[in-house]
């Protein structure tokens, strides 16, 4: 399988001086995602956790309820990139068809059209109840998630994705180039497991867009920091359902924009 870098010679110019080397870069691969042999997507992404992709795309896309309705899956490598075939029930696959000849628009224009519109800006699910959590585990949370990139420790030019829990720290870390994947990437490996974001923090390393916002409340999470703001519609979106939203968290504090009521004792 395709590695996830690959290390490339380039040449470094720095104090006045240019100088030979190489440098380890992130790898960026064309993945087809496929239902009952239908391509539904192709996205840019790292070749890394890609049954966790898998998983967490399906989920957070709507398109299967739970990870067990998806009956089969396989990675397969193909001339020019990735294949992620995956095998669900009729009733999903008939919802899937209708919902692609509804998104359907003219060439070279993505989605288009008032369908596409209201399916980009979807309800997001209501929070859980969640915990409530200290402005020390927020900090704590976000230190956390650098030292576990093994793959942007080696790139720098990677996101991340990851749930941290009190009292036991992160339960799982995704990379990708892509921070919409890193995040399918840990709903993937959540729901493999059988478990889901709402007992923790999620934490990225990226700004806060509508999609983070939707996928993470598809994870049932209830706090959400990354270490860049929000957009405007995404503080709306986690404000109507109920979400604590905590951006520009670094290591000498964060800005809470929604949800304030689930964190104790903010200094």
């Amino acid at each position: 399988m395709t590695s996830p870098s690959v290390r490339v010679d380039r040449l470094a110019w720095r104090d006045g001086a240019l100088t030979h080397g190489s440098r380890v870069i992130p790898e960026e691969t064309p993945i087809a995602i496929t239902y009952n042999r239908v391509t539904h997507a192709v996205m840019m992404a790292t070749p890394d956790d890609l049954q966790d992709f898998a998983v967490g795309f399906s989920l957070s896309e709507n398109i299967v309820p739970t990870a067990g309705a998806i009956e089969d899956y396989a990675v397969v490598e193909a001339e020019g990139g990735i294949e992620l075939r995956l095998w669900i029930g009729p009733q999903y696959m008939a919802a899937l068809e209708k919902r692609r000849r509804r998104l359907a628009g003219a060439t070279g224009c993505g989605m288009c059209g008032l369908e596409s519109l209201a399916e980009a800006l979807r309800p997001v699910p209501g929070a859980p109840s969640g915990p409530t959590v200290s402005s020390d585990a927020i900090l704590a949370a976000v230190a956390s998630l650098g030292p576990a990139q093994a793959l942007n420790q080696a790139t720098r030019a990677v996101h991340a994705a990851g749930c941290w829990r009190e009292g036991s720290g992160l339960a799982a870390v995704r990379e990708d180039v892509g921070r919409h994947n890193a995040l399918d990437k840990l709903y993937g490996a959540l729901a493999r497991r059988g478990e889901d974001a709402s007992d923790g923090i999620v934490v990225l390393t990226s700004r806060i867009s509508i999609e983070l916002v939707q996928k993470a409340a598809r994870m049932r999470a209830a706090v959400v920091a990354a270490v860049s703001a929000p957009t405007a519609l995404a503080v709306r979106a986690a404000a109507a359902a109920g979400l604590t939203l905590v951006g520009v968290a670094r290591s000498d504090g964060f800005e809470v924009f929604t949800g304030g009521e689930r964190i104790a004792k903010i200094r």
